[in-house]
């Protein structure tokens, strides 16, 4: 596949793709991909007010035929291998932002390590460090 979207577009489309995994983007998982995109210095220079549209397109992709292979490839052709650790940072904290993670969800992520081709160890770091920043009391 040669098309491709900007870094700051795939991460995007990553954390809809999360999200959207269980058929419900809850409150919390929205507000969290709109701090990412407000506070994170991947995002410098990042239009906030794009971010909705960024998510429709990536919407309508997952609706097309073969629409959620033919994202993970867009991903996977878009994000550098500099910044595949920092994709898959962002679709953790995005899956444990409502303090729950579904079925649906962890498929996703492990189709998304697939796709980036994330080592184990790195997996685990960042899903350990989630773990401990989402910890409730």
């Amino acid at each position: 596949m040669s098309e491709q979207v900007s870094l700051q577009e795939a991460l995007i489309y990553v954390m809809v793709m999360v999200s959207a995994a269980d058929s419900s983007m809850t409150d919390q998982e929205l507000h969290s991909m709109g701090e990412v995109v407000k506070t994170l210095p991947v995002f410098a220079g990042f239009d906030q007010d794009r971010l909705v549209r960024v998510a429709q397109d990536c919407g309508k992709r997952l609706q097309a035929e073969n629409g959620m292979m033919d994202t993970f490839a867009l991903i996977g052709a878009s994000v550098p291998p500099s910044h595949r650790d920092t994709a898959y940072a962002l679709a953790v904290d995005v899956a444990v932002a409502d303090l729950s993670v579904q079925q649906e969800e962890l498929r996703i992520l492990q189709m998304l390590r697939d796709t980036l081709g994330l080592d184990k160890l790195t997996v685990a770091a960042i899903e350990r460090g989630a773990q401990a920043r989402y910890r409730a009391i």
